[in-house]
């Protein structure tokens, strides 16, 4: 009997093995497949004005139809009138035109496909300092600045970080200055604003400071975040041997636009377009 019941036992070990080998992938596959459905949900397209947009209805060819979605969100279609497609994916779109096929007893079944031609609406423009700068589409209907940043190539070297936002919200014409260092380096998230078509991203080019005089590096350099005298002169490749650090003017253009000449200390902070000078030392 001991033999037999120990044969009895391995026989199920095997078998829980060989089914937890099974199943486990399978439970893998169905959540990739569950995760892959659910990107490709977030990334349909959302039509928008100036879309042109091709409209068939099975087994009824009369019913083709392409057209352009007017600046009000909608189409005229056969038979039924106006549709309001914009702000909906294609498969919304489709079910919008099939109601109305079916409600108004045009086709008893209809199965509507509507397909984009082109892309016009829905599109955000990014222009200044951006390594590729001109007009992308909104390609989910949840696009943020930050993606549409990056589908221009990001800021390029010579871009501020602060993003000029403008765009229509409630019929009202808005604008925000947006930090972007400090949307990411302090976490706040809500700067991050979802975009709509029609919005404008500007950079403007990067505040800078000139430098000249004794130093190494004479030049226009880039005014970095809270950037003082020291870091100043250090960019420019520090003094000459005939320098010296007491002979440091800034000439700074004041608000009324008249020039100043200051004599800062080393930690004091610049400011754009402030000009440096590094006096000869005559000791």
């Amino acid at each position: 009997m001991l033999p037999s019941l120990t044969g009895m036992l391995e026989k199920r070990a095997c078998m829980w093995v060989v089914a937890t080998l099974l199943v486990v992938p399978a439970l893998w596959v169905a959540g990739m497949t569950d995760a892959r459905a659910a990107t490709e949900r977030v990334l349909e397209y959302v039509l928008g004005a100036g879309d042109v947009i091709r409209v068939t209805v099975f087994q009824n060819p009369d019913l083709t139809l392409e057209t352009r979605v007017s600046e009000n969100g909608s189409i005229t279609y056969p038979l039924v009138g106006n549709v309001d497609v914009g702000g909906k994916t294609s498969e919304l779109a489709e079910r919008a035109i099939s109601e109305k096929l079916k409600t108004g007893g045009f086709v008893k079944d209809p199965q509507v496909s509507v397909l984009v031609l082109q892309i016009r609406g829905n599109q955000v423009a990014v222009l200044g300092q951006v390594n590729r700068p001109g007009r992308y589409p909104l390609e989910t209907a949840n696009s943020r600045m930050s993606d549409i940043l990056a589908l221009a190539g990001g800021l390029a070297s010579t871009g501020a970080d602060t993003v000029i936002f403008t765009g229509v919200r409630d019929h009202r014409t808005i604008r925000r200055e947006i930090d972007l260092a400090s949307m990411f380096l302090d976490g706040r998230v809500a700067d991050d604003i979802p975009l709509q078509g029609g919005d404008v991203l500007y950079v403007h080019r990067a505040p800078s400071f000139y430098i000249y005089g004794e130093v190494q590096r004479p030049g226009v350099y880039r005014l970095e975040r809270e950037m003082n005298l020291m870091q100043a002169l250090a960019t420019g490749g520090g003094l000459t041997a005939k320098g010296t650090q007491h002979g440091v003017r800034v000439h700074r253009r004041s608000a009324d636009g008249k020039q100043e000449v200051l004599e800062p200390r080393l930690d004091d902070p610049l400011q754009p377009d402030d000009v440096v000078y590094v006096k000869e030392s005559f000791f």
